[in-house]
């Protein structure tokens, strides 16, 4: 009976200790292929042909809206680039600018966030073609507890928030959070 009741409690512990992994699902690498889509602290740059008054950068809000003169606020939040160009265009050609010509990119990605056991966690700027081994460059290298063969990041698809395991060579997104879990041993 007592061997039974210790088989339980090791089965329930090894359960609610596995409960925590979340391997990185097909959505979650999926959002590395597609197109970089807007969002708040991105930072981008407004330029429209023969209107050096336009032309201007412009930080995404915590609303997800750019406010552009002339017409007001611009929805950018899960917006490529080109579809922000467009509506821009859109919305001048109304009374403001004839047959204007806009172009959007990308100034500054907004930053990453890396926290847990790392030498200096914090907010750092975004650099494209990141990996989690440069972030965790960036924040000092692992501290001396650090689990150093994988890391969970928590990215925002589609709305959700979702949470994954990925080793040290996968890529980082602009606002992911990626978290240094602590070794036991």
């Amino acid at each position: 009976m007592i061997i039974r009741v210790i088989l339980l409690l090791a089965v329930a512990f090894a359960i609610t200790g596995c409960s925590s992994y979340r391997p990185a699902g097909d959505a979650f690498h999926k959002s590395l292929i597609g197109p970089y889509q807007l969002d708040s602290g991105d930072r981008v740059r407004v330029i429209v042909f023969d209107q050096d008054n336009l032309n201007n950068e412009y930080t995404v809000d915590q609303s997800g809206y750019i406010s552009v003169p002339l017409i007001g606020n611009v929805v950018a939040r899960g917006r490529q680039t080109s579809e922000l160009a467009s509506e821009i265009a859109g919305r001048l050609q109304n009374g403001f600018v004839r047959d204007p010509d806009v172009s959007v990119e990308i100034a500054q990605y907004r930053p990453f966030f890396i926290m847990g056991e790392v030498t200096n966690a914090g907010q750092y700027g975004y650099v494209t073609g990141m990996t989690v081994q440069t972030a965790i460059a960036i924040a000092g290298g692992f501290t001396p507890r650090a689990k150093q063969r994988y890391v969970d990041i928590t990215r925002q698809i589609n709305g959700k928030i979702i949470t994954g395991r990925v080793g040290l060579t996968d890529p980082v997104r602009p606002g992911d959070t990626i978290y240094v879990k602590e070794r036991l041993f």
